[in-house]
Parts: C-alpha cells; sequence; structure tokens
C-alpha cells in the first residue's frame, strides 16, 4: 500500500519539485496539497500550486491556508524565488479547481477520518498550517503517522548563521510542531545541501522531453542562477523534494537516508538565535532518548536523483 500524505507547501521552485515527486511515485499517495504563505504571499503561492498541478494532472485537492505567521510579520524570499514565487518559469492557465476548504480544516478532516497511523503529513514550507490544526484539532497528533518536514539545520542556517528559512519564518508554529508529541522528521539543510542540482542533473531532465522536462530545466536554470547570486552556490540545492524522498525510503525499506534519533527543540526568543533549531546530537543524549523527533544528515544523491528524473517521465500528461 503506498503511504499517504498531505503535501503542504508554499511553491516556491522547489516545492514544485516536491509536488512531481509526491505525485508520479508509486509509494505515495497524493491526498491533498494545501498552501501556505512563505516563499511568496499565500494568493502568488496559491496560484503557483494550481498551475504546478495542472501541469502534472495532480487531481487531488488543493486548499489555501494561513496568510501569514502565527504572531510575526512575513518576511518573503523573494530573493530565492522571485516576485511570483516561481521566477523564471511558464505555467499553465490553472485546470484545476481552488478547493473552497481551507487548508487547516481540510488537514484536520482528512487526518481525523482516516485510521490512527495512514496518514503522514510532509510540510514544504513554514509550519503555520501544521499548527493551527494542533490547536483546532488535538486529536491529529495521535493519528498521524508522522510529520517528514523539510525546514532547520542541525549546524548552519541559511537565512541567519543558524536558522533556516522555513523555520524563522514562524519559529512559533515551529515550536509547536516540533514538541506536539508526535514522530517527527527534520529534513534541514544538512541534508537538503546535499541534493545538488548538477549540470549532469539538468541534462538527464531535458533528455526526458516533453513539457514537464521543459518546465523542470527552466526552474532549475533560474533557481540555480538565483542561488549563485544570492549564496554562491555553484548548483542549487533542491531541499522540499528531500522530504518526499525520506517517505519514499521509509516505504522502500531504507538505506537512501541517514536518520538519527535526536532532541530537537526550536529557539523563538533568541537575540541572535530565533528560529534556531537546537538538535541535541551528543552520543550520549541521542543514543538513549526515547524523543519523537529524528533528524537526516546523510543522502544518497544519485538514488535521490534518479527518484526526480524517473518522476519526470513517469508523471502523467494533464
Amino acid at each position: 500500500m503506498p503511504r499517504k500524505i498531505i503535501l503542504d507547501c508554499d511553491p516556491g521552485h522547489d516545492d514544485a519539485v516536491a509536488m512531481l515527486l509526491a505525485q508520479a511515485h508509486p509509494a505515495i499517495e497524493l491526498l491533498a496539497v494545501t498552501t501556505v504563505a512563505g516563499n511568496q504571499s499565500l494568493p502568488k503561492v496559491t496560484h503557483n500550486a494550481l498551475g504546478v498541478a495542472t501541469l502534472l494532472g495532480v487531481t487531488a485537492p488543493i486548499a489555501a491556508g494561513a496568510e501569514g505567521p502565527l504572531v510575526r510579520s512575513a518576511d518573503y524570499a523573494a530573493d530565492i524565488h522571485g516576485d511570483s514565487g516561481l521566477d523564471g518559469v511558464v505555467l499553465p492557465a490553472a485546470s484545476v479547481a481552488l478547493d473552497p476548504r481551507n487548508a487547516v480544516d481540510l488537514i484536520v478532516e482528512l487526518v481525523m477520518s482516516h485510521e490512527p497511523g495512514e496518514i503522514t503529513l510532509v510540510p514544504t514550507g513554514p509550519l503555520t498550517n501544521i499548527a493551527l490544526a494542533i490547536a483546532r484539532e488535538p486529536g491529529i497528533v495521535g493519528r498521524v503517522r508522522e510529520v517528514v518536514l523539510m525546514g532547520g539545520a542541525a549546524h548552519t542556517g541559511n537565512l541567519t548563521p543558524v536558522a533556516e528559512f522555513n523555520i524563522a519564518f514562524d519559529p512559533e508554529a515551529a515550536d509547536a510542531v516540533f514538541s506536539a508529541g508526535w514522530p517527527v522528521v527534520m529534513a534541514g539543510l544538512d541534508v537538503t545541501h546535499q541534493a545538488l542540482a548538477l549540470p549532469a542533473v539538468a541534462e538527464r531532465i531535458a533528455a526526458v522531453g516533453g513539457s514537464k522536462s521543459v518546465f523542470m530545466v527552466d526552474l532549475i536554470a533560474e533557481y540555480g542562477r538565483r542561488y549563485s547570486d544570492v549564496q554562491g552556490f555553484d548548483a542549487p540545492p533542491v531541499h522540499d523534494p528531500v522530504a518526499v524522498a525520506i517517505v519514499i525510503d521509509e516505504e522502500l525499506g531504507g538505506g537512501h537516508v541517514d536518520l538519527v534519533r535526536a532532541p530537537i527543540a526550536v529557539e523563538t526568543g533568541g537575540r541572535h538565535t530565533t528560529g534556531m533549531t537546537v538538535v541535541d546530537l551528543r552520543p550520549w543524549v541521542a543514543a538513549g532518548s526515547d524523543t519523537p523527533t529524528s533528524v537526516a544528515l546523510g543522502l544518497d544523491a544519485a538514488w535521490f536523483w534518479d527518484l526526480v528524473v524517473d518522476a519526470v517521465a513517469a508523471s502523467p500528461a494533464p
């Protein structure tokens, strides 16, 4: 049986690749796509989600959620994703209708209507929707199989020296998610910076041909240009699909991602450290801990890119 997931995202170039992988891989059943403000404003990322869904043939419901952080003002990632949130690519006119339900309501409804342990939440943007879902229906904590999220870092941040963008955008929401007591797997910068879209990757995707191939090649080119200009990367790290890949790896028996069980806390009040994910990797703490949180530290990058290239080839035509 494929793993049932809800993909909570803020498209975003790398979110679009996460949508591709979640839609195409047979180990995943995509129940819903929910959107949250982050890389750009909620209307923009929702528009992008509908366009990407149209391109990929996504039939799962798509619902819009939180317009901004729980208590802070929004600070979008326009330097990386542009004014549209998906600069540099051409989206088809959306033929997918936006679900009338709020994303938070949809998350709660799906989790509560399925058996405990059936649904995995895969947030690849700020964690505002997930925190609001916990507040609206605390019962989801005991019913979700696990939360596999893209965000955070065990070592170096990207928005600040110690904080990654998704967590820093809404640290109070992240604190609520990490401290809820359910299983959480953090796919942070330690592992996503191993998923680099090298020129050979773009060449493999281009060789597939077709509209999805062209879209992904253009996406990588623009994303790479911005990462080079802003952060000095020779090839861009494609963060968000790593979270989906971790779920696939679990379903296929593991072996391609190195996970370490460790306590993780989110700093919400530090003068210089707000948004930091404090990962306790001291061996005598992590090894003997019954903490439900884990951090991904290693990735078989060749396997990961095989997944993505195969998804470009396998994703059904709209």
